[in-house]
């Protein structure tokens, strides 16, 4: 069997609508695979599935409370609008569909790349994708370990790694669907960082003074400390800890995250207009409420009695928390959550524009259903 071609990312900030995409463009392909041809033309991108329900465009990850796929099955006839088309009317000897220029049309799995929905349990919050929508598409990188664990980009490359060479080895090309930059640099461009020390560590987190941390490890390696804010407290706790356990400079273990190596990987960003962005963030956040965010927060406290420092640090689940623990009302909880998210987005934004071998697409405007179906169509 011909190995399956690289990846394609389809990445964005919070809200970008972006696992409901995939999902879309999944579910056509194995339309085509199935009854004959996907057609994308125009602008809307949006789905038709003549099956047994509906698929909703939006998803979870937008609302936080809607299925993507709806009560929709894996089969039947699906037809997007966008401007690509695809068919599974001829097929190779080993049963393969091809795209209308002939090359392999490959089945396709989606690959999380999202540092919070590793933890069962944290679901609504997250904007994992639904039992319906996993049945539908094969999901990977989800429910890894426990929300009481500690979880980091090294574990996160581990379990990519095996679920990529498990979809390779069955003929499937996996589609990652990302929010986490650096989670995306380490899989995409073979990052290895550097080794833990716990000890080390917990000394440094008894300073509550950020910049502080930031200020000695500008003494002890300017370079890394230049790269980096000086309030990002996770960032200058990892490269002070890196500093004093190795005895080397964080920076000494690679060019760092500011090299750009020619990938073979094709990565597609979707972009909103701020202010758009900034009002999809708070109606996600209040459909995810609607959804039973609380309950589900007060249900992991009552069963774990606590989240671990990296799980602890999600966003929506910190701020609820604080409410349950009586340090917020329910109100200021959801404004900082919502304003928190917001910021967030504009990071993710700022982290993604910097690789120059994004393309992207302007939501609103472009069509990011056919960009997205011709890229994992060729």
């Amino acid at each position: 069997m011909t190995a399956p071609p690289a990846p394609v990312v389809l990445l964005g900030a919070t809200a970008s609508g972006k696992s409901a995409l995939a999902l879309e463009a999944v579910l056509a392909l194995q339309a085509a695979e199935a009854t004959g041809s996907t057609r994308t033309t125009g602008r809307e991108a949006t789905v038709r599935a003549d099956v047994t329900g509906s698929t909703q465009s939006i998803g979870r990850e937008a609302t936080g409370c809607t299925d993507a796929v709806g009560s929709t099955q894996a089969s039947g006839s699906t037809e997007a609008t966008g401007g690509t088309h695809v068919t599974g009317s001829t097929r190779a000897a080993a049963g393969t569909p091809r795209a209308e220029n002939g090359e392999t049309l490959w089945s396709v799995e989606i690959v999380v790349v999202d540092s919070m929905q590793v933890y069962r349990g944290m679901d609504i919050g997250t904007a994992k994708p639904t039992e319906r929508e996993r049945a539908a598409v094969p999901h990977h990188g989800i429910d890894l370990v426990e929300p009481t664990d500690d979880f980091t980009v090294s574990d996160y490359r581990r379990a990519y790694d095996a679920a990529v060479e498990d979809l390779r080895a069955r003929g499937r090309r996996p589609l990652l669907v990302a929010g986490t930059g650096l989670y995306l640099r380490s899989v995409v461009d073979g990052l290895n960082p550097p080794g833990r020390w716990p000890e080390v560590r917990a000394e440094l987190e008894s300073e509550p003074r950020t910049e502080l941390l930031h200020a000695r490890l500008a003494q002890l390696d300017p370079v890394a400390a230049g790269r980096m804010e000086a309030t990002n407290r996770r960032r200058v706790v990892r490269a002070l800890e890196v500093c004093l356990g190795s005895g080397r400079t964080f920076s000494s273990f690679g060019p760092g995250l500011t090299v750009y190596p020619r990938s073979d990987t094709v990565q597609i960003g979707l972009r909103w207009p701020r202010e758009v962005l900034a009002r999809r963030v708070e109606d996600r956040f209040l459909g995810m409420m609607n959804a039973g965010l609380l309950d589900e927060v007060r249900d992991l406290l009552a069963v774990h009695g606590h989240l671990s420092r990296t799980a602890g640090q999600a966003l929506g689940y910190k701020e609820l928390a604080a409410h349950l623990q009586g340090e917020l009302t329910l109100d200021e909880a959801v404004e900082l959550a919502v304003r928190r998210t917001r910021r967030y987005a504009i990071r993710q934004l700022r982290w993604f524009q910097r690789d120059p071998r994004v393309r992207w697409v302007e939501m609103g405007s472009d069509d990011a259903m056919a960009v997205l179906v011709a890229a994992l169509s060729r």
